[in-house]
């Protein structure tokens, strides 16, 4: 169990963040900067020991903003846990050229959490602390109409790859890789409802899997069997991947035919 410590928490008011600030709070030792866009809003009066604290983290000033406030409600000591959650999806076939579309997704899931390595880093001066990141199944194998999504989680994957073979020994990385969890993920991705991708799974197991791995100083966490299991048997065998993405890309079809039907008849 986490207990007596200052932590970081962003994209804590939904999702797997909310379901990891629900334990950690629960027993009040902890001190927590709890982060979002709406977060005083929607935690305002959730527990003494969670500061809410609204913020847009895609951007340098935002990062910047969150280190600052948390020297401030943590009276200067040392953020024992920074844990860089906040992300979102699109839903969608990838075929249109949207430059600010695509570099919000890239804001928030990519340059924000590496941004904050080095935010942590300079913050932590040489003392122990741990950095957590949600990263996704998605960021280990991409999968059809997710295909910033999956980009901008390939990229997070690809820094904490080449990172841990120069951290320094203080820092303990810990990363996070749920399969598709039954939260507003879905509702974000897009407005207009789609077939969730197989498996899905439930937000507070994520959370209490990713809380023991980072209280048990774990490198990486993936919350659901079945992907790792997945994971050699295509690798051991190709064919299952394949059939498994054809999938997956028949429900995008079928998407996208729902898409078509619904402009032809105004509905959007």
């Amino acid at each position: 169990m986490i207990q007596n410590k200052n932590i970081v928490l962003t994209g804590a008011s939904s999702g797997i963040g909310f379901e990891v600030l629900k334990l950690i709070a629960k027993d009040g030792s902890n001190r927590i900067l709890a982060v979002s866009r709406h977060a005083e809003q929607l935690l305002a009066s959730y527990s003494d020991n969670v500061i809410p604290f609204n913020m847009d983290i895609s951007t340098k000033e935002g990062v910047d903003a969150v280190f600052e406030k948390a020297n401030e409600v943590f009276d200067g000591q040392k953020i024992d846990i920074f844990y860089a959650n906040a992300g979102f999806p699109y839903y969608e076939a990838f075929d249109y050229a949207d430059w600010d579309r695509v570099k919000a997704m890239f804001d928030t899931n990519t340059f924000s959490p590496i941004y904050s390595y080095g935010k942590y880093l300079e913050h932590l001066d040489g003392r122990p602390g741990t950095l957590a990141y949600t990263i996704s199944a998605i960021g280990q194998m991409a999968m059809p109409g997710y295909a910033i999504y999956s980009a901008s989680k390939f990229g997070l994957q690809g820094f904490q790859e080449a990172i841990r073979l120069e951290k320094p020994k203080n820092l303990q990385l810990t990363c996070l890789y749920p399969v598709a969890t039954d939260t507003n993920f879905f509702k974000v991705a897009n407005p207009v409802p789609f077939e969730k991708p197989f498996p899905v799974q439930q937000p507070d197991v994520v959370a209490r899997k990713m809380v023991a791995g980072i209280d048990n100083g774990k490198k990486f966490v993936s919350p659901s069997p079945l992907f790792g299991l997945s994971k050699v048997l295509m690798g051991v065998c190709p064919p299952v991947r394949t059939v498994y993405w054809a999938l997956e890309t028949a429900k995008l079809t079928r998407f996208k035919k729902k898409l078509a039907e619904m402009k032809k008849n105004g509905e959007i």
